[in-house]
């Protein structure tokens, strides 16, 4: 299986290439699936009743939810861990520190080395279409599979419009600067 993306010609209306057309990379998304459908290929593949499986998908959002709103980094089976974040400016006497200073509260997941190495391996395909619609090219990736890892320092990288990388390092734990990101206490865990 491949990841699939398009990468379609687009004019651009700002920016330093207003006025051109440019090849835009975007994924193909597939239709998202329902949680019933979920739910049934789960029971299924376990062997539990559909009724049972419900429950404890049930739960289990329950308990994330709470647990993540008191401050947890909680486990996603097989995938990784949730938690909530926010946004704020920083300041730098401990007089100015007030609620106004957070400028959004955020989901953060961090994906377990299982899940990173599967999406590393997953080849991408590219399709390429022209102006008119037309596909003109396909790819397969050749790149080193670099997965993107907000939590240990090698926040995203997006390429400017010199062609340069920028990095967005205010992603993870609490952010000096401007702007970061401050993680919720939560006292023990466990």
């Amino acid at each position: 299986m491949a990841l699939k993306v398009k990468a379609k010609e687009q004019y651009q209306n700002i920016g330093k290439f207003a006025g051109k057309y440019r090849y835009v990379m975007m994924p193909v998304l597939y239709a998202a699936l329902s949680q019933d459908k979920v739910i049934k290929e789960a029971a299924l593949r376990s062997g539990v009743s559909r009724g049972v499986m419900q429950a404890c998908w049930d739960a289990a959002g329950e308990v994330i939810k709470a647990w993540a709103t008191e401050g947890h980094s909680v486990a996603l089976p097989g995938l990784g861990t949730m938690r909530f974040g926010l946004r704020a400016k920083s300041v730098d006497s401990v007089n100015d520190v007030k609620s106004s200073l957070i400028t959004s509260r955020r989901i953060i997941f961090t994906p377990n080395v299982d899940l990173k190495d599967e999406l590393a391996n997953t080849p991408v395909q590219i399709t390429c279409i022209d102006r008119n619609g037309k596909e003109v090219k396909r790819v397969t990736s050749s790149d080193d599979g670099s997965v993107e890892d907000d939590e240990n320092g090698n926040g995203s990288q997006n390429e400017n419009e010199n062609g340069n990388q920028n990095q967005n390092q205010n992603t993870g734990g609490n952010g000096g600067g401007n702007t970061g990101s401050i993680t919720p206490g939560g006292g023990d865990e466990g």
